[in-house]
């Protein structure tokens, strides 16, 4: 069986997702479809909107034929851990291929791009450290030298200032790193821009755009065109058991007492905290009545947007830099859900896979599971509190979804 792996968040999943999935599978020639999926915190440092389970339904509904977890270690991380932990697995679980959105659409300039920065990594690295004495972000330093380098070696190359091309880059230039003999596809992205808002009359809108859109009005109708059927319903059940959706305002109140009860020097401790921006985050938090306002207050040229995310969930996880530090490659891979075909597959090629297949947690003694685990432990914990007794899943009682 041909088994091709897609990278996701499904926050939620859509229309877009929808073709996406159905496009890997015909361009790869592929029996099923494979995902490894980011647990309920996301790579841009936020909050999925809804948990991983139900997230999971949604996949297998959509015609996913395996859901695996992304490990919080790297579905948290910066592009390049989160792709090498991504593509880790996929290769691991046994992937022929993987498929990826992008705004360019073709693969050849991707492996352009790549050989473009592999061959000149001394001068790529130069440039960038030359930008970022300038006070420039690192995202911006890293777009800085690639544009030098693209003038100098003119060729048909990729633009690394569109996100799903960014990412694209990164899971390609994972699979070389890691000596990787799955192979790159790329579907074109569609109709939506990645940050785009929703269009009136159009059937696909970004993640992003809905996200927004229920943000603005918690009106599941107003976005019930871009939805698959099953997510609709999905995401219906969740909002009347639970009573909105998932983000750092929900969260706010946790985090504020999280920042506020430690002392400066503890919060250097965790994950992507930077020395000096500590006392900033504690005085914005005890003046701060929203998530929001408390960004507003510490964003900067310095630090960006997902950044300054990112370190505030590794602080709400309690994620420190040691733990980060101890975590090297994937040490098994969590199964969440699967089809009839996905577990057909999972009983062909089990003996072939070379790290545990965990299926229950609770017999497991793994340190990066235990992150998971921990991590699913807070998700649940702010859910719960504002959703008048009502639970979410939890990660020791919860077997693989069957679909």
């Amino acid at each position: 069986m041909q088994a091709v792996g897609i990278v996701v968040e499904y926050n939620p999943f859509h229309n877009g997702h929808a073709y996406h999935l159905e496009q890997a599978k015909k361009v790869a020639q592929a029996d099923i479809v494979i995902a490894v999926m980011s647990g309920d915190f996301l790579q841009r440092g936020e909050p999925a909107m809804v948990d991983k389970w139900t997230r999971t339904k949604m996949a297998l509904a959509g015609g996913v034929d395996i859901v695996i977890e992304l490990p919080y270690v790297y579905s948290t991380a910066p592009a390049t851990d989160f792709a090498k932990g991504a593509i880790s697995l996929l290769s691991g679980i046994g992937c022929d291929s993987f498929a990826f959105g992008s705004e360019d659409g073709s693969i050849q300039p991707f492996m352009n791009t790549f050989q473009l920065i592999n061959n000149h990594r001394t001068e790529y690295n130069a440039l960038i450290k030359e930008s970022l004495k300038t006070g420039a972000s690192y995202p911006k330093s890293l777009h800085y030298a690639y544009e030098q380098l693209s003038q100098k070696f003119p060729a048909a190359y990729i633009d690394l200032g569109q996100p799903n091309n960014i990412l694209g880059f990164h899971y390609i230039e994972a699979a070389k790193t890691l000596g990787s003999n799955i192979k790159p596809l790329t579907i074109p992205r569609i109709v939506a821009g990645y940050h785009d808002a929703i269009q009136e009359g159009a059937s696909i809108a970004s993640a992003t755009g809905i996200r927004k859109a229920l943000a603005t009005t918690s009106a599941l109708q107003n976005v019930q065109e871009f939805l698959p059927k099953a997510s609709f319903v999905h995401l219906a059940d969740w909002h009347g058991k639970y009573g909105e959706f998932a983000n750092w305002e929900t969260f706010w109140p946790l985090l504020q007492f999280t920042l506020i009860r430690h002392t400066p020097s503890e919060l250097t401790r965790y994950a992507e905290v930077t020395e000096g921006i500590e006392n900033a985050l504690i005085k914005a938090a005890k003046t701060s009545h929203s998530f929001g306002s408390f960004m507003e207050k510490i964003k900067s040229k310095r630090y960006t947007w997902t950044r300054l995310q990112r370190m505030l969930t590794h602080i709400y996880t309690g994620f420190t830099k040691e733990q980060l530090q101890s975590f090297d490659a994937p040490s098994s891979i969590r199964l969440l859900g699967m089809s009839k075909q996905g577990q057909a597959y999972l009983g062909m090629h089990k003996k072939d896979i070379p790290l545990p297949l965990i299926s229950r947690v609770a017999a497991m003694d793994d340190a990066m599971l235990a992150v998971d685990i921990h991590a699913a432990e807070v998700y649940n914990l702010s859910i719960e509190q504002r959703s008048k007794g009502q639970s979410l899943p939890k990660d020791y009682q919860t077997p693989p979804i069957r679909f």
